[in-house]
């Protein structure tokens, strides 16, 4: 655990901020001691890394707070767009450091403002923003959870990870089989009423997610046992091809 100093002087990030995120629910401490001083775990960390790469994304913080919370956040994908635009950043730097050389060697012979361009930087980050913000899955997630409280997104995530802790006492048993087939439906629907309409497609991508290896995947397994992410998925595919 690190104190709200011991982040802020890690991570770069003000206490004012860390503060601000707490008061907003985008980063909730993981405990308060009984002084009053906030503590933040691994778990806690790596959201705040999430919120800083979609800060350098360009995207409101009302936002990363909705996408952040959406059972669909795929970390991998994030980490992708983040590359992406640092590689864009970099070579939009490139390009003003070779202007700004030039200029100190010859002098301006020639009134160039291509390389100040950020046409492409912009246009990128405002397609990995629409990426998330224009499904109707996201709408409606954002429209259910506009008035959670820390302890409702506290106690939804506990129920909903609590799914999966069912699932994990069943990986013995096949997917077909129906018990294991009635908690895919208990899954679905708990989905459609907290967050979002669960159709069997959009279920079915979830499913890939849950077993992809990013962060959803090591949550699933380290509360429910190893391997628990991929008996979801294959349990899933045998709900929606039925």
């Amino acid at each position: 655990m690190k104190t709200v100093k011991e982040v802020s002087k890690l991570t770069g990030v003000s206490i004012r901020t860390l503060h601000y995120y707490d008061s907003i629910g985008l980063l909730h401490p993981t405990k308060t001691t009984e002084s009053g001083y906030r503590l933040y775990d691994d778990t806690a960390l790596e959201r705040l890394q999430h919120i800083l790469l979609f800060r350098e994304l360009q995207f409101p913080l009302k936002e990363i707070k909705g996408i952040l919370n959406s059972p669909q956040f795929d970390r991998n994908k994030a980490l992708e767009q983040q590359i992406t635009l640092l590689e864009l950043k970099k070579e939009h730097l490139e390009n003003l450091i070779d202007l700004a050389c030039g200029i100190k060697m010859i002098g301006v012979k020639k009134l160039d403002f291509s390389a100040f361009d950020t046409k492409k930087l912009d246009e990128y980050a405002k397609q990995a923003k629409a990426s998330y913000g224009q499904t109707k899955e996201y709408k409606e997630f954002e429209e259910k959870s506009k008035n959670w409280t820390k302890e409702d997104v506290a106690n939804i995530n506990m129920e909903f990870m609590g799914i999966f802790v069912e699932f994990g006492k069943m990986r013995d048993e096949k997917p077909e089989d129906e018990a294991v087939q009635e908690q895919v439906k208990r899954l679905q629907d708990y989905i459609t009423e907290h967050f979002y309409t669960c159709s069997t497609e959009v279920l079915s991508g979830l499913g890939k997610m849950y077993a992809g290896g990013g962060s959803m995947t090591e949550n699933i397994d380290k509360a429910a046992g190893e391997g628990t992410g991929e008996f979801v998925e294959r349990a899933i595919g045998v709900y929606c091809s039925r």
